[in-house]
């Protein structure tokens, strides 16, 4: 592992026009090691003139950018391809130490980053435009894609590379430039990524990165000079970022929360499907946006199940991040804690049954830390609280069905439609159930459908407001614009005018 890209006692910056910079921030942030529970360091919160020095740094990268041919683009992407690989365990070390997932975990998240990017260098063929010869007589027609400009991405705590890279990749080699707004509350890794961005070769102004808070976000909303804008986190600010971004004239993409369910069927294999719920459930404390929330048993599938995963709960390995047999980590700050707790009173409140209560949980020599034991409810209903709404912690709520169609209609009815899984032995069932449920990434035995690079991501209902998934084609079409050209030369126009609707001829 390299040296750290920042000391414990380093402010973490805004990146503008290719240098670290403060700009006019006054106002900071603390940003914690969640398994001590101590102040790390401070991140600058952007002001208004902040976020309009970084615009005004990518529209003036921009036309060169754009001009620049999409195989030039893409061999930088290749160079910061190779540096990303090499800084691998150093990004997956800052996620551990400021969110608090843990190192393996970290790791994965980094890779799965990567793989976007792989597929952002393979640009020119993405950017393809499509050609008819003789559309008309003497007339041909081909379409093109053309960057949209100014872009900016506003990205959530619980996964800091990752999702950044959802966006930036595709809009970066598609030929815009780009403007990332992290969570304040893990912010170094993005200062990781410039830094491998600079030695890669990008020009400086193409990519830029605001801290901030809402402050922050609304500028960048409102700024004239950003055509797009990215998000991903709670459905109701991916529900504000929508409207205003609509508001202001811009493309959008905001992506927000899930409540999953994992259907288990009563021919399941009980041993691996409990083994994928605990890890869907329970990993990264529950604070990925396709973490199963919920486990749906059909039939007997419950007498089966809960045993081994009562059992299996308790014996979370939960420990500081760094620990190489951790399973499980702290939550990433102490009002998220304080915020989960508050969802598990209210499940004991509203009669579901608990059967394994983490409030209490400590990791011995870490004791100021924001830790938090695996929790499981049994017996939850669709009134309740801790069903209706998105949790976001490690808190598994289960529920009995006596019927595949019953336990369908249930997740159909939810208004989140993120992820979703099914675990059988049944090919019938797996059938139905995917072309039935409606639910943007479904799952067969897979307890995690997270889409690869070159699928995209994206739910339904209300866990996404936009037209368009994230990444794959779908990214390519969102930070682009289609151009159609029609042309015929003075040789072959006809004399004369025309006043008719033109028509193949």
């Amino acid at each position: 592992m390299s040296a750290p890209f920042y000391s414990a006692s380093e402010d973490v910056l805004h990146y503008v026009n290719g240098q670290k910079t403060l700009g006019e921030s006054v106002r900071f942030s603390d940003v914690f090691n969640p398994a001590t529970g101590q102040k790390a360091r401070r991140v600058a919160l952007a002001t208004t003139s902040d976020v309009a020095s970084a615009v005004a740094a990518a529209q003036k990268a921009f036309p060169k950018w754009a001009d620049t041919p999409p195989l030039r683009r893409a061999r930088i992407m290749f160079k910061f391809l190779e540096l990303l690989n090499e800084h691998q365990n150093e990004l997956a070390a800052i996620i551990t130490a400021e969110h608090g997932k843990v190192f393996t975990d970290a790791q994965g998240e980094v890779v799965r980053g990567i793989e976007v990017v792989e597929y952002a260098t393979g640009i020119p063929e993405l950017l393809k435009g499509e050609y008819t010869d003789q559309v008309s007589t003497n007339i041909d027609n081909w379409t093109m894609r053309q960057p949209l400009g100014v872009v900016a991405g506003i990205t959530p705590f619980n996964f800091p590379v990752m999702v950044p890279m959802w966006m930036f990749p595709m809009a970066i080699a598609a030929g815009n430039t780009f403007i990332l707004k992290p969570s304040p509350t893990d912010p170094s890794a993005a200062m990781l990524i410039a830094d491998l961005f600079k030695q890669a070769g990008l020009p400086d102004g193409v990519f830029n990165v605001i801290q901030g808070d809402k402050v922050a976000v609304d500028a960048l909303i409102e700024h004239p000079d950003v055509k797009a804008l990215s998000f991903v986190g709670s459905t109701p600010i991916a529900n504000y970022i929508y409207e205003r971004s609509a508001h202001f004239g811009k493309r959008v993409q905001a992506l927000g929360g899930a409540k999953n369910h994992m259907v288990i069927m009563p021919d399941a294999d009980i041993e691996k499907s409990v083994d994928a719920l605990v890890g869907a459930a329970y990993g990264s404390a529950g604070e990925r946006c396709m973490a199963i929330s919920v486990a749906v048993l059909v039939g007997s599938a419950a007498e089966k199940v809960m045993p081994a995963l009562i059992e299996r709960t308790k014996q979370l390995k939960i420990k500081n991040g760094m620990e190489l047999d951790a399973e499980m980590g702290p939550i990433v700050t102490d009002v998220a804690r304080q915020r989960i707790t508050g969802y598990i009173q209210a499940g004991v409140e509203e009669g579901a049954n608990l059967l394994v209560d983490g409030r209490s949980f400590n990791v011995p020599g870490f004791e100021n830390g924001f830790w938090l034991g695996g929790t499981l409810f049994d017996n939850v209903t669709p009134e309740m609280k801790i069903y209706k709404e998105e949790i976001f912690g490690p808190v598994l709520s289960c529920m009995r069905l006596a019927t595949f169609s019953e336990a369908v209609d249930l997740i159909n009815a939810h208004e989140f439609g993120n992820g979703v899984s099914c675990f059988t032995s049944d090919g019938n069932i797996a059938r139905e159930f995917a072309r039935r449920i409606q639910v943007g990434m479904v799952g067969i035995n897979v307890p995690i459908p997270v889409p690869m690079a070159w699928h995209g991501f994206g739910g339904w209902k209300k866990s996404l407001f936009g037209d368009m998934h994230a990444y794959g084609r779908e990214g390519v079409r969102f930070y682009t614009k289609q151009k159609s050209i029609m042309q015929r030369w003075p040789e072959s126009i006809s004399k004369g005018n025309e006043f008719v609707m033109p028509t193949a001829k």
